[in-house]
């Protein structure tokens, strides 16, 4: 299975899921590939982490996995972030980030 850019699949089966983040929008939500990374547009503003949790929070409710399962382990600072994400594979990953 050939996958995009914007996600890598570890040994361990864990995903790498290599976002573009952009805070302060009017709602949160998928904003489609940009580059190498996949957008995703946040609510929160980006001050003493908040668009980090929401962005955790975003991704729990549209991957339906706890937030156990995702772990933020690149950009804590910075618009473009690396999240591992495992308890899920990567066509369920695809299927719900690509769904009209």
């Amino acid at each position: 299975m050939s996958l995009p850019p914007y996600l890598q699949q570890e040994k361990s089966g864990a995903l790498l899921l290599r976002l573009k983040v952009q805070p302060n929008a009017s709602r949160s939500g998928w904003a489609g590939g940009h580059g190498e990374r996949l957008k995703i547009r946040l609510q929160s503003p980006p001050q003493s982490g908040k668009a980090n949790r929401e962005l955790i929070r975003f991704l729990s409710d549209a991957l339906g996995i706890g937030k156990s399962n995702l772990e933020l382990i690149r950009g804590r600072t910075s618009r473009d972030k690396t999240i591992r994400v495992t308890g899920l594979s990567a066509d369920r990953l695809l299927s719900l980030v690509l769904k009209p």
